[in-house]
């Protein structure tokens, strides 16, 4: 089916479990939403350090989503593919029937360093790297399922098979388990290069092969939804369910981010910045920067991450940071200060690893830091210089790759996410990265990707260059100020580089005294 007659009326389902919020969108197949519904994620911080999530209550939330988007389609029964996308690195444990035998933990969370500590000595950062692509970081999957190994034997000794958020959801309404190449990509247990799991790392690190689901492309076709599901859902008996992926790859085929060249800024709780690569970058540097690496959703062709693990996370931190005596300022009341605020922050700049470093620096211990504070600064001040620090970070994490000869430089910035509406932070960041950037308006660009995903498997499309040539998606051009470039020059050159080196010692000395827990 490659013709718009053909598939003219056919509805496809994207669903998006993400840090945030978890969100069903209903699209035809030019990708233009017609239904939509979002409920939070539930997630539980039982102390600094640690977050986790319970299978039931994101399955709970996924039928809650589902149901309520199904009571806006007028002809559900034209619905005939869906697929999930999530959050990475998480990974839910099941036993023989099925029933989750411990909490999910959450993918930033860092109680892992012990066992990320271990993976290092007794299986080497580098050797890690050098099979899977990615640095060695506690947030990794693999860490997980040691913490859990070694903290939860009564669970671990009951665990019979381990899925990525998104298979857990699709095995719900298939009855299927499989994982993509995607979310593979963030165990540590991947083997990047011939797109299997690793057996060395596995047999070094004691966990079995077996407890790992079959490894798939996105959009294969797992299964239909079956009558029970159909009842509990409210989706279509017989409609195809597809192998979903990692929300961020999901959103960069969205949008169109296939191809060496192209640069896609995926900007959300977390930021990425996704550059697709012909072959895997293999020195190991890549990886003692705390680069990762992976496989797109539809093939399995590498790709390289840079960006931010608290991007959208630190403007909300600001947001409830600044809210003083019960007051509760709304987003547009702080860009507006922010916007009266000249643009340098009155000399305030500000480190955005409210969590860990990002790349270039390979440091789960590294934390934020304002410096350059004084008297005149206001509460718009520091909400400027929260977003002039993530444009600079983000310009930090990708230029060094730019470096080496697998990583081509852009000729082309994408943007999607829910960042993309802060109109004050796009212009700040075109200026900073002395570049354009194309923001693709796309109703929720991850959910439209999963969409593509459970079309292709419902054989809606023939493949992806067919879906994306069926795609009908507006795009918006932010172009840098001329007028602030040698302004943002200057203090990213003088100010913003170094700042790291010199805040970095004390970030240590600081996590040390308080047992290096938060």
């Amino acid at each position: 089916m490659s013709t718009a007659r053909e598939r003219a009326g056919l509805l496809l389902v994207g669903l998006d479990v993400g840090t945030t919020s978890i969100k069903a969108v209903v699209y035809d197949t030019m990708g233009r939403a017609r239904a939509m519904a979002t409920v939070p994620t539930p997630t539980h911080v039982p102390r600094p350090g640690w977050a986790f999530y319970r299978a039931d209550e994101l399955w709970d939330g996924v039928v809650h989503v589902l149901r309520e988007a199904m009571a806006q389609v007028r002809s559900p029964q034209h619905i005939v593919g869906v697929a999930v996308a999530s959050i990475g690195e998480s990974i839910v444990p099941l036993d023989a029937r099925g029933r989750p035998t411990d909490d999910i933990v959450a993918w930033f969370d860092t109680r892992t360093r012990p066992q990320a500590q271990w993976l290092a000595e007794h299986v080497g950062k580098d050797a890690i790297f050098a099979r899977s692509g990615v640095s060695l970081q506690p947030i990794f999957s693999l860490c997980k399922l040691l913490w859990l190994k070694q903290e939860r034997p009564e669970a671990w000794a009951r665990t019979h098979q381990w899925l990525m958020i998104a298979d857990y959801i699709a095995w719900r309404l298939s009855g299927v388990a499989a994982t993509s190449y995607s979310l593979a990509s963030r165990t540590l247990m991947l083997d990047l290069h011939h797109l299997r799991w690793d057996e060395e790392t596995l047999a070094a690190a004691g966990i079995p092969l077996d407890v790992l689901a079959p490894l798939k492309s996105g959009g294969t076709r797992l299964g239909t939804v079956g009558a029970e599901m159909a009842r509990e859902t409210d989706l279509p008996r017989g409609c195809v369910v597809a192998v979903g992926g990692h929300d961020h790859v999901c959103g960069a085929l969205a949008a169109g981010v296939t191809e060496p060249g192209q640069m896609l800024n995926s900007m959300g709780t977390a930021e990425a910045v996704f550059l697709p690569l012909d072959r895997p970058l293999t020195d190991p540097a890549i990886g003692r920067q705390g680069y990762t690496q992976g496989a797109q959703a539809v093939g399995g062709r590498p790709y390289v991450f840079a960006g931010q693990y608290t991007s959208g996370a630190s403007v909300a931190w600001a947001r409830d940071l600044f809210a003083i005596d019960g007051e509760d300022p709304s987003y547009d009341a702080l860009l507006r200060e922010a916007a009266a605020t000249p643009p340098g922050s009155l000399g305030v700049c500000f480190l955005p690893h409210l969590r860990l470093a990002n790349p270039p620096h390979d440091d789960p211990r590294s934390r934020g830091a304002f410096v350059g504070l004084s008297t005149d600064v206001t509460r718009g001040t520091l909400v400027r210089a929260v977003l002039e620090g993530l444009a600079f970070e983000t310009r930090a994490t990708y230029e060094p790759l730019f470096g080496y000869p697998e990583a081509h430089p852009s000729r082309e910035v994408i943007a999607i996410g829910g960042g993309t509406r802060n109109e004050l932070l796009m212009r700040i960041k075109a200026t900073v990265q002395q570049h354009p950037i194309a923001v693709i308006d796309a109703e929720e660009a991850t959910a439209l990707g999963a969409a593509v995903l459970g079309g292709l498997g419902a054989g809606v499309y023939d493949d992806v260059a067919d879906a994306l040539g069926a795609l009908r998606l507006k795009r918006r051009v932010v172009e840098p100020d001329a007028a602030l470039t040698d302004l943002y020059e200057a203090i990213y050159q003088r100010v913003y580089r170094p700042m790291y080196d010199r805040i970095a010692p004390l970030s240590h000395a600081s996590v040390e005294i308080q047992g290096g827990d938060l």
